[in-house]
């Protein structure tokens, strides 16, 4: 994302090493995995859930990058200790080189700078995190002392620099394995938010090829890393689109790659709809079918919107063996204008994290440090907590996994609602939701299987458009749990907040929700379960 000026008003408002010492953090956990390749699907299995430490080292000061710039402490082993803790497993780590290069025709990046950042790298990587790296901010017109720019007049120095900047990058970090993966640059464009143009959008196809050669060239494992590569300002229709992207050849790859696979990878950003996720006004608050307020709720980027932008991120590049990483996504507090707005911004990284995992896809939530109004922080870097539980357990819960709460869809028309659950309590079957069509005897049931017995918290969520909710009957293989209803009559739109403890047998359950009237059921959107032994 791009540290707008408004952006930096807001972060406002909220010791090197030696080389031998920078050198010395690479443990043996860099050597060990060497010669381990993950092919596509199993590299974005692998990645799980992705965090940004944003607005930090691409952070600068009149182009000199330093890590406290734009207002955020210095980053600690003890800050990526707390986000590995909570669940995630890749960090990417946006870079500014900025004034850090030396005049050419060698452009030397300062050493004491490179040193920093491996130091950082080290933190995640040697914790077995898989780490994005890339040049951030020397693309942005609106950053000074930026030379990254494809409308610039000299394009030959640009890429002489370029080169070499990337040369020296991927020579430092030769001996990592897998887990670092390389970043050719972030949202690289012309600055107008309009249709791509020539000879533009041909110099970041230039700058993407440099990258994938220079980095299979600089030895060790980067000849089998995979490496990252955006179109047109990480935009995902001028990206799939017919407006001149161009996939990188990959001619000086590894002979140890099979031939039938790729080691690139396509980086796409995510903000839809804008209005919601990044202006920074207090009118548009809440999104997704759970929306109380249609006033309050943007006209467009649903989340029928989402699934159809991921579905050609993956027609597009996944079936040809090219993984999508959705580097950036997420949106901005405004829960001091909507005491709600907090349960959306939620809903909104679930249904991301879920949808890209349905289209094989990776994701990587911006953290920009800023906690508060417009901020989108999970984590406070100075005291090294957790901000925003709800958004962080939406994320968890959306990947699944063994104590994770996972959410159970299915769609079937009128009432008639089934979905399923592998039995290590991960994943979910079937999109979409139970209507209840106010039909006599309608009744929603999902079929939960488990590989042990034990107990769960439920959780279910009512869709808005039900003018009068009747309530219903909780019926846990065969068994009666609740009755009548779980908040009484009345219009079910929101989280149910009520804490459910059931029993599942090990196998096959059934949870059913039959209505207690003959009206029949309101929409159920979504269950949701999380064992809690």
């Amino acid at each position: 994302m791009v540290p707008t000026a408004r952006k930096i008003r807001a972060i406002l408002l909220s010791g090197m090493l030696s080389v031998a010492l920078a050198v010395s953090g690479l443990t043996a956990h860099a050597s060990a995995g060497a010669t381990a390749q993950l092919n596509a699907a199993q590299i974005i299995t692998d990645m799980g859930a992705g965090w940004n430490l944003g607005n930090q080292l691409e952070a600068n000061a009149d182009g000199y990058p330093g890590e406290t710039a734009w207002g955020n402490p210095t980053v600690t082993q003890a800050l990526i200790d707390k986000v590995k803790a909570a669940g995630f497993n890749t960090i990417r780590i946006p870079v500014s080189y900025l004034r850090s290069i030396g005049p050419g025709p060698d452009y030397t990046i300062s050493s004491s700078w490179l040193n920093r950042i491996q130091e950082v790298v080290n933190y995640a990587y040697n914790r077995g995190m898989y780490v994005v790296l890339n040049i951030h901010g020397d693309g942005y017109k609106t950053i000074p002392y930026s030379w990254l720019i494809c409308d610039a007049a000299d394009q030959t120095t640009i890429k002489a620099k370029y080169q070499k900047t990337w040369q020296q990058i991927a020579s430092r970090f030769q001996n990592y394995d897998q887990h670092l993966i390389f970043e050719s640059m972030n949202e690289e464009f012309d600055g107008q938010y309009g249709n791509p143009t020539q000879p533009c959008y041909s110099n970041i196809n230039s700058y993407n090829q440099i990258f994938v050669d220079t980095a299979r060239r600089s030895g060790g494992n980067n000849g089998s890393r995979w490496l990252l590569v955006p179109g047109w300002n990480t935009n995902i229709d001028y990206t799939t689109g017919n407006y001149g992207f161009v996939i990188p050849t990959d001619s000086y790859r590894s002979p140890t790659i099979p031939s039938g696979e790729q080691r690139i990878m396509i980086s796409v950003h995510y903000y839809d709809p804008w209005d919601f996720a990044g202006e920074e006004n207090g009118t548009i608050t809440q999104w997704g079918r759970a929306a109380t307020n249609p006033s309050r709720k943007s006209t467009w980027g649903q989340e029928d919107y989402m699934d159809a932008q991921l579905k050609k991120t993956y027609d597009k590049f996944a079936v040809r063996g090219y993984p999508v990483v959705v580097g950036e996504y997420g949106s901005i507090d405004k829960s001091s204008f909507d005491s709600s707005n907090n349960r959306y911004r939620a809903d909104f990284a679930r249904t991301m994290v879920s949808t890209a995992k349905k289209y094989g896809s990776a994701t990587v939530y911006w953290d920009n440090g800023v906690n508060g109004q417009y901020g989108l922080g999970l984590f406070n870097r100075s005291t090294n907590t957790v901000t925003q539980p709800g958004i962080i357990s939406a994320i968890m819960s959306a990947l699944g996994g063994p104590g994770s709460a996972t959410r159970y869809e299915a769609e079937v028309s009128p009432a008639v609602c089934t979905g399923t659950i592998d039995s290590n309590w991960s994943g979910y079957s079937g999109t979409g939701f139970c209507n209840g069509d106010n039909t006599v005897g309608a009744y929603a049931q999902f079929a939960v299987n488990a590989s042990t017995a034990g107990t769960a918290t439920l959780r279910v969520q009512f869709a808005n458009g039900a003018a009068t909710a009747r309530p219903a009957s909780l019926i846990v293989n065969g068994s009666t749990v609740q009755t009548p209803s779980f908040e009484g009559t009345g219009a079910w739109t929101t989280w149910v907040a009520k804490t459910l403890t059931v029993t599942l047998n090990a196998g096959g359950n059934t949870i059913r929700f039959n209505p207690t009237t003959a009206g029949g059921l309101p929409n159920i959107d979504y269950l949701e379960v999380t064992p809690s032994s």
